[in-house]
C-alpha cells in the first residue's frame, strides 16, 4: 500500500482479537512512531508494549484509577473498568515524557507523541493490523502515569489497542476536504 492510499483510507478497528502484531512487526510500528516531527529533536515519546500478563496489570491499575474517582464502586464496575485491557492482545501506551520549561512548549512536545501515534496507526493499517486509539479519564490519571513509571507533569496520549479486526472496518463519510476550510475572518 503506498502513503496516500494508507492516510486516506486509514480507519479504526474498535473490536480486536488475536493474534496481535509480531515483534517484527512492533518493531516496525515503534520504528514508524520515531520518525515523527519533533520540534527541538526533543525525542518526547516514551513507548510501553503490554501483552499477556502485562494486559491483566493494565487492568489492575483501571481499577485502582476507578476506585480512586469512585470509592465505592461495585465488583460490577471494577471488573468492567479490569477488561478494557484484554479487548486487544497488544496495547502500546503511548507518553509523552515532557521537559519543562523549554523553548519547545510542552503542547509541541504532547503532539509530537500525537504524530508518532498516528504513524504507528498509518503502519498498522499498511501492515493488516487492527488498531485503535483510546484515550479517558486513564490518560489524565496522576495515579495511572505513577503506576506506569512516569511523572504527573508527563501525559498520556494514547493506549493504542491493537490486534486482528474482529469484524469488518466501519466505513467513513466521504467527506470534502473543502467542508473543513474556514476563511480568515
Amino acid at each position: 500500500m503506498d502513503t496516500l492510499t494508507a492516510l486516506t483510507t486509514r480507519v479504526s478497528a474498535p473490536r480486536l482479537q488475536a493474534p496481535g502484531p509480531s515483534d517484527e512487526q512492533i518493531d516496525i510500528l515503534l520504528r514508524a512512531a520515531i520518525r515523527a516531527p519533533d520540534h527541538g529533536l526533543l525525542r518526547p515519546w516514551r513507548f510501553i508494549v503490554l501483552q499477556d500478563r502485562q494486559l491483566e496489570q493494565l487492568g489492575d491499575i483501571m481499577v485502582a484509577n476507578l476506585l480512586e474517582q469512585q470509592p465505592d464502586a461495585d465488583r460490577r464496575s471494577q471488573d468492567k473498568a479490569r477488561s478494557k485491557a484484554l479487548r486487544a492482545p497488544t496495547i502500546i501506551v503511548a507518553v509523552a515524557e515532557v521537559t519543562e520549561d523549554h523553548k519547545v512548549p510542552v503542547w509541541e512536545q504532547v503532539l509530537a507523541v500525537g504524530a508518532a501515534v498516528q504513524n504507528m496507526m498509518l503502519a498498522a493499517y499498511e501492515l493488516g493490523i487492527g488498531a485503535m486509539w483510546r484515550t479517558g479519564a486513564l490518560a489524565n490519571s496522576n495515579l495511572a502515569k505513577q503506576q506506569l513509571g512516569f511523572a504527573d507533569k508527563d501525559q498520556v496520549v494514547a493506549y493504542l489497542y491493537l490486534g486482528t479486526p474482529a469484524s469488518g472496518l466501519k466505513s467513513l463519510p466521504d467527506d470534502s476536504p473543502a467542508d473543513f476550510i474556514r476563511e480568515l475572518p
